[in-house]
């Protein structure tokens, strides 16, 4: 039986529907927390192979005119592109791998978390508590495709901040693919900043995250993740209608919450997907109905945000200054000002997010 080459394995994984795939031999990884590492999941794992789907513009549409929320949770997040569009080739590649002999793991992304629950404990004597899970941006990064942009999302020279990523884990040893040079793409013009409603620090305040693999540095803002899940997850009336048709009156700063990444989810998920009793002021039977139905069309997510400014902006910015490969004939994605409510849940007059003055409030 002979073995796959590299090439044979790209041309397989993109003709089944995937746009991006790249390679890191297993050494890449010597600095990740054993938690986040390949080989605890696969000891024997030589390569790590990661591939991206791109997340359609025009699943964003919707929300940035303020008009149209189910498609991006359904078809760009949670919905089919994380649960189907990209898991199915993933799987048929991970199937022609092991066609040719070779153990191959493939690696949902949808989730990692950085410590073991206090109860857990390893499996066996000398081994890593569960649940491990990849870095996914990180491998991404480790495989050459692309680099973490400032607002800590994964950018391409091809999509910019526009794809999801998976991976696969074999003992298949595959040579890697180049590293991607550091602000190579992201040039810290802080279009992220300045379309985020508040979660992404500028780099002036001098607040980042940096990691190392070989000889490159890779650095990106320690965003604020209490105050971006939030603002993302259905927590903060400036960026949701369906907050003050549900509850009505109600008024909410997120810019004035210290709150853990933890904390916030604790807060807005049982509040945007919970059932309420049935009442003549709120005959619909939940907290927030409008979340609810975007959590269920999202297969378990939930994006009411929509990534304002670490996607939008971002590609926005990138597109409108020729930096990403893929080109749009009807121009600019922001074409209008864009709208921003109050922590009422009111039309504000202003669309500025009150923190990162713009000129152009068409970032």
């Amino acid at each position: 039986m002979k073995t796959p080459t590299k090439e044979q394995i790209k041309e397989y994984a993109l003709s089944k529907g995937l746009d991006l795939f790249g390679v890191a031999n297993i050494e890449r990884f010597e600095n990740a927390p054993k938690r986040m590492h390949p080989a605890s999941i696969f000891p024997e794992a030589r390569s790590v192979i990661v591939v991206g789907r791109r997340i359609v513009r025009g699943g964003w549409r919707g929300i940035e005119e303020g008009t149209y929320w189910p498609n991006y949770t359904y078809f760009d997040y949670s919905g089919l592109l994380n649960t189907f569009f990209l898991q199915k080739p993933l799987y048929e590649t991970a199937c022609f791998i092991e066609d040719f002999g070779y153990e191959a793991a493939p690696v949902y992304s949808g989730w990692a978390l950085p410590a073991a629950a206090p109860d857990e404990k390893p499996r066996r004597s000398g081994g890593v508590a569960p649940d491990v899970n990849l870095a996914i941006r990180i491998a991404g990064v480790a495989a050459g495709i692309g680099e973490i942009g400032w607002s800590k999302v994964f950018l391409t020279k091809k999509f910019g901040p526009r794809q999801r990523l998976a991976a696969i884990l074999t003992d298949l040893e595959l040579e890697p693919d180049p590293l991607v040079e550091p602000n190579s793409i992201c040039k810290l013009d802080m279009a992220c900043v300045k379309g985020c409603p508040g979660a992404i620090p500028h780099i002036k305040e001098k607040k980042f995250v940096e990691i190392k693999i070989e000889d490159k540095t890779y650095r990106w803002g320690d965003v604020d993740m209490g105050k971006c899940t939030l603002i993302y997850h259905g927590g903060d009336p400036r960026v949701s209608p369906f907050i003050p048709k549900a509850l009505p009156g109600y008024s909410f700063d997120v810019m004035k919450q210290k709150v853990s990444e933890e904390c916030a989810y604790k807060f807005c998920w049982p509040m945007s997907t919970r059932e309420w009793r049935k009442s003549a002021e709120f005959p619909d039977g939940y907290i927030i109905q409008g979340h609810a139905y975007i959590q269920k069309w999202g297969v378990g997510g939930l994006g009411i945000e929509g990534s304002r400014g670490c996607m939008r902006s971002c590609f926005n910015y990138l597109e409108k200054k020729g930096m990403v490969e893929q080109k749009f004939k009807g121009g600019e994605f922001i074409k209008r000002r864009r709208w921003l409510l109050d922590t009422e849940g009111k039309i504000a007059e202003s669309s500025e997010n009150g923190r990162h003055s713009s000129e152009d409030n068409r970032i």
